[in-house]
């Protein structure tokens, strides 16, 4: 911080010039790296989205690739709700509801500096139309010399490599106890175990919620399970939003239970929303579109560690499309896994269970650590890159 005060002090003591977007960007429709077919793999080339997603799957096509490197990297540009990202690696695009923004070559301009700059941007839309040439491109940042360009920048990718570390940990917590579960669980492969096959429907008592009436919820009472709540292997509810009844009398069969599973039956999500629930949830009542999976006849756990991993896989053939992407309570039903003996079931689910506990517990500290790197960064972010303009009373 010392070194980019002096380079202040000498370089531009009475502010900098402020300069517009479009004047050190340049940018290129996506036209031509559009990708043909929307029906993703697990490798191949990425398929980026500007959007919070950013890589939604991979393709094999080979034509029309966006080439970016470490040397060469551009910003793709959500033209619509104006949200962007980095990339250095090459790519093809979902749509042309985007833009690939380069610096101007003309101009003696950070990239990254750039990048940061706009990050600082308080931007808001609530109409739905393009943004970058009208609009976005109109707003001024500040562009001291390159040699405060360059300071700043090494600051703040000191800041974004640490917390790239922390959610690299977290992932590779991830990797591994998703690499013992596959393992375990590959009983089809060969060398792995002869076991029978069963359907949900056969081994567990499946239900769909009750389709309560809004205009009745409570702000007391039972707390309802809906289809937000259900996330990626775990529950989220929040006391500002979280709906209730005022009594389970009638709905008894809705109530839930101690190692239930609860899978959401549409949204985006489909297939990947499910978890477990513990007594520290309950009471809760169970409401349409939202399924759960009572074990019967197999381990709960086992039952568990089997839905997540092969589930997802399962419900993108079974899927209906549309709007909002959908699957049936039939669907779950017929979902079939591995039954060995009750005492591997418990062997297996043991194991998976500690793995699990670990990961669980790296994501209940490490967000939290992520999450304060960030504030703290974007802290940073915003006061290095706060300048007085240059000619400025």
């Amino acid at each position: 911080m010392k070194n980019l005060e002096t380079l202040i002090q000498e370089l531009c003591p009475d502010g900098v010039e402020f300069v517009k977007l479009g004047d050190v960007l340049d940018y290129e429709q996506p036209t031509k790296y559009i990708v043909k077919c929307k029906d993703y793999q697990n490798e191949g080339m990425p398929v980026l989205t500007a959007g919070q997603t950013f890589i939604l799957g991979y393709t094999d096509e080979t034509n029309g690739i966006f080439v970016a490197s470490k040397e060469n990297p551009v910003i793709i540009f959500d033209d619509f709700t104006t949200s962007f990202h980095w990339v250095d690696f090459n790519f093809k695009v979902k749509s042309s509801a985007m833009k690939m923004l380069r610096v101007l070559s003309e101009r003696e301009v950070s990239f990254r500096f750039v990048y940061y700059a706009m990050k600082c941007i308080k931007y808001q839309t609530l109409e739905h139309s393009r943004q970058w040439i009208s609009k976005y491109s109109q707003i001024e940042i500040p562009l001291p010399p390159i040699e405060v360009q360059t300071e700043i920048v090494r600051i703040l990718d000191k800041f974004t490599s640490l917390e790239a570390k922390l959610e690299a940990e977290l992932d590779c917590r991830k990797r591994q106890y998703e690499y013992y579960r596959d393992k375990l669980l590959s009983f089809d492969n060969e060398g792995g175990q002869e076991v029978e096959w069963k359907k949900i429907g056969e081994i567990c008592d499946t239900l769909s919620g009750f389709p309560f009436d809004s205009s009745k919820f409570q702000t007391s009472g039972i707390k309802l399970m809906r289809g937000k709540n259900v996330k990626r292997g775990y529950f989220d509810f929040n006391e500002d939003d979280d709906r209730y009844w005022e009594s389970p009398d009638g709905l008894e069969k809705y109530l839930l239970q101690d190692k239930d599973i609860i899978i959401s039956m549409d949204g985006s999500l489909v297939g990947k929303s499910f978890a477990m629930l513990s007594k520290k949830h309950l009471p809760l009542l169970l409401v349409q579109r939202v399924a759960r999976v009572r074990a019967k006849r197999v381990n709960p756990n086992f039952l568990f560690h089997n839905i997540a991993h092969r589930f997802s896989g399962y419900v993108d053939k079974k899927k209906t499309g549309g709007a909002i992407p959908h699957v049936s309570m039939k669907d779950i039903q017929n979902f079939s896994i591995p039954v060995p003996s009750l005492q591997e079931q418990e062997r297996i689910a043991t194991i998976l269970d500690r793995f699990e506990s670990l990961t669980t517990s790296l994501q209940s500290g490490l967000p939290a650590e992520i999450a304060a790197r960030r504030q703290q960064y974007e802290h940073y972010r915003d006061k290095l890159l706060t300048f007085k303009r240059k000619g400025a009373a």
